[in-house]
């Protein structure tokens, strides 16, 4: 190998520049780097105080000064602008906030945030509004405000300063004038022509907080011998009470000849000369039963067997005719929806047909089964239902009340349906009032039988309506108008849309049951 002592090239100087970097006898690289640090830092001493001199004047407040300027310019963040005008939005504002201190709480919110360089940091969305930060803000300066009020009041220990306060009040009397007009009441001074006050009376019980260490002043005396005078008979009301009848032991007996008489709820013991004996009953339940057959009044005549109710009720009538006039009313009140005075009346017919007092006790009883149908009340008709007997449950309104129990808690609403179109006697008025909510469901289990689509007459076969017409209005009212096609074959429903809509429409209708029905 050739020693490079002896090389050609061996006398040849290197470039400029490179013998720093491979010379072992040359300085660190870093020589050449702070010659240029000393061109600009000059060694003697008098230069320095200058430096700093023209580091400290003014020149950092104009900076600091022109910051905000060019914030001002910079587009604001999505977030920011979405909060500002959510601020704003009608469904935000506050009626006891003013527009004005939402814009002052909103620029100062937004100009700390902008100064703390916070506002791609805050999360916007959640940020309360600048109308919750004032409200929030008042109720927290509203609590040590209360909490001195209670400390004025309470006397350390958790019980009231009753001393202090009538310290209080007594300050507040001396502003007034006089001694004499200060205890007059504060009503009494604006109402001085009423004398209902002059008949109220007060009870030591009723004002617990009295200090004792007053009753030795003029002005508590004289209350106190106010007082006394109102428990003495000082103030004696001037109210007589109108003369009643004296209560008898027996029945009351009626003397009044009126066939039609208003209902009054009575307050006192009956007035025989205001009750009308059972023949006159007789001909009004006679006169009332041809005016509803040609005028109709429900109204009139709801008042009117009240009225005669009362009468046999105080005159303790039970017997046939009785029960001829609750049943006649319970039909009445049952064609006209009126479940509060059907319910009523139910309820003491139940009583008279255990007396054996004559009456159609199957027809209501079959009422009573079809009626906790409707409010579901099963307890109640699990009672009904053991009352039974053998021969009861062969009676054809009983069993048809029974099949109907029977195919609702089966969810066979076909059976159900076809029950509804052949009800007797007057149960169809109280199936009526809850045929909607099961068609409901029916529909709903049709929906998720029958898909894509069915025709419209088959809905209203196994919903039993009356006419394809009604089907489509029934459909119509829980906004299923898209629901129904045109085709080749007739009108159709399209149910494999529908599950949802009635779905919802049934749990509410199951949700709520008016059991009362009050008119």
């Amino acid at each position: 190998m050739y020693s490079t002592m002896n090389a050609p090239w061996a006398n040849v100087p290197p470039p400029p520049g490179t013998t720093g970097q491979y010379g072992f006898p040359q300085n660190p690289p870093a020589y050449h780097p702070v010659q240029v640090r000393q061109a600009f830092n000059p060694p003697p001493l008098h230069y320095i105080p200058m430096v700093q001199q023209q580091q400290f004047p003014p020149p950092p407040p104009p900076k600091l000064a022109e910051a905000p300027a060019q914030r001002k310019k910079i587009d604001w963040p999505q977030p920011v602008r979405n909060y500002v005008q959510r601020s704003f939005e009608p469904q935000n504002l506050l009626d006891d906030v003013l527009r004005a201190d939402m814009e002052v709480k909103l620029k100062a919110t937004i100009t700390r945030a902008s100064d703390n360089n916070t506002l791609e940091t805050i999360d916007w969305d959640n940020l309360p509004l600048p109308q919750h930060m004032i409200r929030a803000e008042r109720a927290q300066a509203a609590i040590p405000w209360q909490q001195q009020s209670v400390d004025l009041h309470m006397g350390g220990n958790g019980q009231i300063n009753t001393r202090d306060v009538n310290m209080k009040k007594r300050k507040s009397q001396e502003i007034g004038g006089d001694e004499d007009s200060n205890s007059t009441l504060p009503w009494r001074t604006t109402n001085t022509r009423n004398a209902l006050e002059d008949r109220i009376t007060f009870d030591k019980r009723q004002q617990p907080f009295h200090d004792d260490a007053h009753k030795g002043t003029s002005k508590s005396q004289k209350n106190l011998e106010k007082r006394q005078k109102r428990f003495d008979g000082g103030y004696k009301s001037t109210y007589k009470p109108s003369p009643s009848p004296e209560p008898t032991s027996g029945p009351v007996v009626g003397t009044c000849q009126v066939l039609e008489k208003q209902y009054f709820r009575l307050t006192s013991a009956p007035n025989p000369s205001q009750v009308r004996p059972e023949p006159i009953l007789r001909q009004t339940l006679d006169l009332l039963k041809k005016k509803w057959k040609k005028e109709g009044n429900y109204g009139y005549i709801c008042d009117q067997f009240k009225s005669m109710r009362q009468d046999l009720t105080v005159q303790r009538i039970k017997n046939e005719f009785t029960v001829t006039v609750y049943e006649i009313h319970a039909r009445i009140a049952l064609e006209k929806g009126d479940l509060g005075e059907y319910n009523q009346c139910q309820t003491q017919l139940r009583a008279l047909y255990a007396q054996k007092l004559g009456g159609n006790p199957v027809e209501f009883k079959a009422y009573r089964i079809l009626y906790f149908i409707h409010t579901s009340n099963r307890t109640a008709l699990n009672d009904v239902l053991a009352d039974l007997t053998t021969a009861e449950k062969e009676e054809k309104a009983i069993k048809h009340a029974l099949d109907v129990r029977s195919a609702l808690a089966l969810g066979n609403y076909h059976r159900f349906f076809r029950l509804y179109l052949d009800t007797p006697n007057m149960g169809a008025y109280l199936m009526d009032m809850f045929v909607v909510r099961e068609r409901l469901a029916a529909l709903s289990n049709i929906c998720r039988a029958y898909k894509p689509d069915v025709k419209l007459r088959f809905i209203t076969e196994e919903l039993g309506f009356e006419s394809d017409g009604d089907a489509a209005q029934f459909i119509f009212d829980y906004k299923g108008q898209h629901l129904l096609e045109e085709k080749e074959d007739g009108l159709r429903f399209i149910s494999g849309k529908a599950g949802q809509i009635f779905e919802a429409a049934k749990k509410q209708a199951f949700g709520k049951i008016d059991i009362k029905g009050q008119i």
